[in-house]
C-alpha cells in the first residue's frame, strides 16, 4: 500500500493515532492531482500530502472524518457538475464547483489501531489467550500483575496468573476504565479475590469472574475460546469496538456560503469570524470573495 510519508505513518501507528490513507485512483483532466498521489488525513483534519487543490482537500477532509467514525473504507468521487443519482455501496459522489471541469476519485482507507488486550500471567491459560489474541483482532500486551500498565484506551485486561499479583492488575484496569476486565479463577477463589479489592461494589461488579461464557471449557484452549466469546459478546452489546481510540462524535459540517460546498467545521479548515460566529470555506478563493462582500454571502450561511 502506498504511504505518503512512511516516517509520519509509522509514527502515527506507534502512537496508536488513527488516520486515513487517501489515494487518488483516477484523475480526469483538467485536475492538479494524478493517479497514485497520496495523503494522510489525521483525526484533527490535518492533511499531509497531496490529493488535489484546496477545494478537493475540503471534501477529502470531511469524508475522511466520516470514514474514521464508520471505520469503513470509501471511494470519494469529486465532480464539477451535478453528481450522479445512482447510489453505490462503498462510494459517494459529490459536486465540487471549484474543480475545473475535471473529476477525481480518491480511495479513503481508515487505519485504526487494533484494540489493546493485556494478558497477565505465564500460565497455560495465559499462553492460550496470547495465541488466540491476534486471530481475534487484538494488539497483545503480555505483563505480570505487579507491572501491568493499563491505559484508558485499552480494550481488555485478562488476569490468568492463578494467584500471582492479581489484585494490582485488577485495580489498575478498573481505575483506567478498561471496558472488559476478567479474572480466570474458580467461583470461590474469584469471589475471595474480588472481596479483597478496595473498590466500590459497582466497580467490583465490573469484573467477570469466572472469566468467559459457560461453555463447559476444560482445557486452556477451551478456556481461551470461552473468554474471547464473552469479549465478542460484550463488544456487540456496546455497539462499537472495545477500546476504540477514535472520537465517535462526527465532526460538525458547515456550508461554504460562497460556493455551497459542505466542509468540516474544524480548526484546520479555512475560516473567518463574522458577526459573532465562525464561517468556514473550502478554499482561499471563497474566503477572499466572502471578505470582499460579506453582506452578500451572509444570507447563504
Amino acid at each position: 500500500m502506498p504511504v505518503t510519508h512512511p516516517t509520519l505513518a509509522q509514527e502515527l501507528i506507534e502512537r496508536r493515532e488513527p488516520f486515513v490513507q487517501a489515494t487518488v485512483v483516477r484523475a480526469q483532466r483538467p485536475t492538479s492531482a494524478h493517479a497514485g498521489d497520496t495523503a494522510l488525513v489525521r483525526a484533527t483534519g490535518e492533511i499531509d500530502g497531496f490529493v488535489g487543490g484546496t477545494c478537493v482537500e475540503a471534501s477529502v477532509r470531511l469524508y475522511s472524518l466520516q470514514v474514521l467514525e464508520s471505520r469503513q473504507p470509501l471511494l470519494l468521487k469529486v465532480v464539477a457538475g451535478v453528481p450522479s443519482s445512482i447510489i453505490e455501496d462503498g462510494a459517494v459522489e459529490v459536486s465540487n464547483p471549484c474543480v475545473s471541469n475535471g473529476a477525481i476519485e480518491i480511495f479513503l482507507e481508515p487505519r485504526i489501531p487494533l484494540p489493546r488486550l493485556v494478558v497477565v500471567g505465564s500460565t497455560p491459560d495465559a499462553e492460550a489467550l496470547a495465541a488466540l489474541a491476534p486471530l481475534v483482532g487484538f494488539d497483545l500486551i503480555r505483563a505480570d500483575g505487579a507491572s501491568a500498565s493499563l491505559e484508558a484506551g485499552d480494550a481488555a485486561l485478562i488476569v490468568a496468573s492463578h494467584g500471582r499479583d492479581e489484585g494490582p492488575a485488577l485495580l489498575a484496569a478498573l481505575a483506567a476504565g478498561v471496558p472488559y476486565v476478567a479474572l480466570v479463577a474458580s467461583p470461590k477463589r474469584g469471589a475471595a479475590v474480588l472481596a479483597s479489592l478496595d473498590v466500590s461494589p459497582e466497580q467490583r461488579a465490573r469484573v467477570f469472574s469466572p472469566a468467559g461464557l459457560n461453555l463447559g471449557a476444560r482445557t486452556p484452549g477451551e478456556v481461551a475460546v470461552s473468554i474471547f466469546a464473552q469479549l465478542v459478546q460484550e463488544r456487540a452489546g456496546r455497539g462499537h469496538p472495545l477500546g476504540a481510540e477514535v472520537d465517535e462524535k462526527a465532526a460538525a459540517t458547515a456550508i461554504d456560503p460562497v460556493c455551497g460546498m459542505a466542509v468540516a467545521a474544524l480548526p484546520t479548515s479555512l475560516q473567518v469570524e463574522y458577526d459573532g460566529s465562525t464561517v468556514y470555506f473550502c478554499s482561499a478563493g471563497c474566503r477572499t470573495a466572502f471578505l470582499g462582500q460579506p453582506e452578500r454571502y451572509a444570507t447563504a450561511r
